[in-house]
């Protein structure tokens, strides 16, 4: 299978991905990470409401085979959770840039600076062990 990297997506080294929109930052995981994890199960998200810090673990997916910590890109607010992953955490596995975890109204939006592009993510990911 032929991973897929969203050239419109920032991305970081933890295999979280980020969209702009305006000053609110979409975050979800990678092609690569879901590929990794096999099979998701369970995601826990984060609050809504809750302050976070770039790069502080706030949700969690779970797959059959691993437990992955997701980390916020950016500092910030949670202001909106992906409920459906509640009932269909699978969706992550189907579309990984289509299934957003959770939206953070950034205090700084230059932290992204900091991410990859996508070409540079894809590199990143050749240098791994698979």
């Amino acid at each position: 299978m032929t991973l897929k990297y969203d050239p419109n997506l920032k991305y970081a080294k933890t295999d979280e991905w980020a969209r702009v929109e305006g000053d609110i930052v979409v975050v979800g995981i990678s092609d690569y990470a879901q590929d990794q994890l096999s099979d998701i199960v369970y995601v826990e998200l984060p609050d809504v409401g809750a302050q976070v810090s770039a790069g502080e673990v706030v949700a969690t997916v779970e797959s059959v085979k691993a437990a992955a910590d997701i980390m916020s890109p950016v500092s910030g607010e949670i202001v909106e959770v992906n409920e459906t992953l509640d009932d269909t955490p699978e969706i992550i596995n189907e579309a990984p840039y289509g299934a957003w975890i959770f939206k953070v109204k950034a205090s700084d939006l230059s932290e992204l600076d900091d991410l990859m592009t996508a070409e540079e993510y894809e590199a990143y990911n050749a240098t791994r062990e698979h």
